[in-house]
């Protein structure tokens, strides 16, 4: 079965819809979209996701590499596909980041999307599709949640930025560099990532 997206903007969520249906109109499109292709509900607005180009998926794969490499907590893991719910971004706070660090045995439920609070670091790669999200919604959501860090390599802005110290919606410090510059992650981390590896 083939499925053709519309060429119309997200869809967004009235104040007047309540969590159930929304819920299940998520649920829906997650069931129906094509393999490969992942449903998001942040702030309001359903999206469905195509498929990340090769390169995204080379960036994604190097900071994972790095981060494995170079860890000096070996009860870290890196985690990429890893649903979670971030209240605040939406009515049911549904995302998926590209890059999820924590402790391991954070995430051995059964479940699809997962309580934020073990996460120490979340990613976004951005792509034409996300970047909005990930620079707004998302950098509001992940604050909200309370994760330390947020690494945002954007690519469109040739930059990469980490933000951290969360406060209410907004992180309180950042540091960015160009791409091919080396940004430090500071404790628990305590290395740096060379992005002019992407």
């Amino acid at each position: 079965m083939a499925l053709a997206a519309p060429e119309r903007g997200p869809y967004a969520i009235g104040e007047e819809a309540d969590c159930a249906s929304v819920e299940e109109a998520f649920e829906a499109l997650s069931a129906a979209s094509p393999e490969g292709w992942r449903v998001e509900l942040i702030e309001g607005e359903i999206r469905v996701v195509p498929p990340a180009n090769g390169e995204h998926e080379e960036i994604v794969a190097e900071v994972a590499d790095q981060v494995a490499g170079r860890r000096k907590d070996a009860k870290l893991r890196t985690r990429t596909g890893l649903g979670l719910n971030v209240p605040g971004v939406s009515i049911t706070g549904k995302v998926v980041p590209d890059l999820v660090i924590a402790p391991k045995g954070s995430f051995s439920d059964r479940l699809e999307y997962h309580d934020p609070s073990p996460v120490m670091l979340v990613g976004e790669v951005t792509s034409k599709s996300t970047a909005e999200q990930d620079r707004g919604p998302k950098l509001r959501g992940y604050a909200r949640a309370g994760i330390p860090f947020y690494l945002l390599v954007d690519r469109e802005a040739e930059q990469v930025t980490l933000y951290s110290e969360p406060k209410g919606d907004r992180y309180t410090r950042l540091s960015a560099v160009a791409l091919s510059k080396t940004i430090a992650l500071p404790a628990p981390f305590d290395f740096e990532i060379d992005t002019g590896e992407f």
